[in-house]
């Protein structure tokens, strides 16, 4: 009898995390189908900029965080009014992370439209769209400041790509126009991703030619994916959009360097 149960557990403690990751996959799948319905209910592919739009987007959000098992801790605090958000980039998940804390609009990577369903449920939600490398910064930065004159809050991940998350690239500032041009402050978020010793989790990066469904699938294996995001103090001492740019990198550096 003894003999049994040894052989028999590390059987079941192998098949107990591919049958949690089946069971999230149909939780998701359900997810992303109501995000669906609720987006048409709401008019969302209509008027994406609707209050009612971005309260339903954030706890969407909220509910598909905690699907992946993703345990959030967050410090500092959020700004209530219009602000030009910044943030280090390490994985696709940053989005909805992010998103769960409050009302905004992302801009995001031209690619992620055309993601199935999620593409689809981005544009409902208002996301602006940039295709990198292609010059068109400047065009969109008046396109951000046209939404933060409108009330808005608009989150950017000025390094233009992912990294491992144990430093930053260099920042990009042209975007750094827009809160100039709307007279807005700016809010730089530092986003780390910790494993168990709070070290950074390079697992989680999404990074070079990483498709996204090899990653998520791989990310619904895990039992937790802990994150830490702090919203650091807001610059509203506004120059240049290089020395705005460059302040917003050095207070998430500090972040990311604890």
């Amino acid at each position: 009898m003894s003999e049994s149960v040894s052989v028999n557990a590390p059987a079941q403690g192998r098949s107990w995390p591919q049958l949690r990751r089946v069971w999230r996959v149909l939780r998701i799948v359900v997810h992303l189908l109501w995000g669906f319905v609720l987006a048409f209910v709401l008019g969302a592919f209509w008027w994406p900029q609707r209050p009612a739009v971005l309260a339903a987007k954030q706890r969407w959000c909220q509910r598909f965080v905690r699907i992946l098992g993703v345990r959030l801790t967050v410090t500092g605090e959020p700004l209530g009014r219009p602000v030009f958000l910044v943030s280090n980039h390490v994985s696709w998940l940053d989005i909805p992370v992010i998103a769960s804390q409050r009302h905004l609009y992302f801009l995001s990577k031209a690619e992620v439209g055309d993601w199935p369903l999620i593409g689809h449920l981005a544009r409902a939600v208002g996301t602006l769209f940039i295709q990198r490398g292609s010059g068109e910064s400047g065009r969109k930065a008046g396109e951000i400041a046209g939404r933060l004159q409108l009330g808005h809050t608009v989150l950017v991940f000025p390094e233009g790509t992912t990294t491992d998350g144990t430093g930053l690239r260099r920042f990009f500032p042209q975007l750094f126009d827009a809160p100039l041009q709307a007279k807005v402050p700016v809010q730089p978020l530092a986003i780390r991703y910790l494993d168990s010793m709070g070290a950074p989790d390079r697992a989680m990066a999404f990074i070079g030619d990483d498709e996204f469904h090899h990653h998520l699938w791989a990310m619904l294996l895990r039992r937790e994916i802990r994150v830490r995001l702090h919203f650091c103090a807001p610059l509203t001492e506004h120059g240049d959009r290089k020395a705005l740019c460059e302040q917003a990198r050095v207070r998430i550096a500090e972040q990311l360097s604890h």
